[in-house]
């Protein structure tokens, strides 16, 4: 796997996820110029011998050298809290699913449909088939339709956990007595993994999630057949 393709963003696969890498990459390059704007004037000042002792105060430089920051912060808050909002708002979700965080494993609930619950747990080792990811392979997936509004509610049964898709740009802390949700809207089919991202005890790094985008016809084949 190429170096870049470890430090970057995983591929996006929800309108929320594409508003999320054009946010983080637009923001990478305001901080870079400005750290080699300050590089350069840092190494201007240090190797020229020009001195002014009697100096005392540019009020000009000073007003530029705030207004200009507050308009950059202001550039980056915007976008951010656009992004925000975005990530809270759900209209007319055409199916609502329930996933509650055990120790040390997953349960799902398709509250639309009858009879329509199962757990996942994380396959293990020695049964992982070759185009399947150690760790991140459960037996039981999450079937969804793609270009679908999906609403997904999440808790817990005993500790804190966190339902996370970084594909999906989805994170949803999930706490016992409490219901949070979620907009799931997916671009394409595919497989989408996940893992619980709270320190919930010491099989933490054991309970994954699995996300399979389908098409709605066979999303329907599958709610058939299940």
């Amino acid at each position: 796997m190429p170096m870049w393709s470890q430090i970057n963003l995983q591929d996006a696969n929800s309108p929320i996820m594409e508003q999320l890498i054009f946010f983080h990459d637009k923001t990478m390059i305001i901080l870079i110029s400005i750290t080699t704007l300050i590089l350069i004037m840092l190494n201007k000042m240090i190797l020229n011998k020009k001195i002014n002792r009697f100096l005392m105060e540019n009020q000009k430089i000073e007003i530029i050298w705030t207004v200009i920051p507050a308009i950059i912060l202001i550039l980056i808050a915007l976008p951010s809290l656009r992004i925000l909002y975005m990530m809270d708002e759900i209209k007319s979700p055409t199916i609502t699913i329930k996933a509650i965080g055990h120790q040390w494993y997953w349960s799902y609930e398709y509250s639309d449909f009858k009879n329509i619950e199962f757990e996942s747990y994380m396959k293990p080792t020695n049964e992982i088939m070759k185009n399947e990811f150690r760790l991140l392979e459960t037996d039981n997936h999450i079937v969804l339709p793609m270009n679908n509004q999906i609403r997904i509610l999440v808790t817990a049964s005993d500790v804190l956990h966190s339902w996370t898709i970084p594909s999906l740009g989805i994170k949803i802390d999930a706490i016992p007595g409490r219901l949070n949700q979620g907009l799931i809207f997916m671009n394409r089919p595919g497989i989408m993994y996940g893992q619980c991202s709270e320190i919930c005890g010491t099989n933490h790094s054991f309970m994954p999630i699995t996300l399979e985008s389908v098409t709605t016809k066979q999303f329907v084949n599958w709610l058939k057949n299940y």
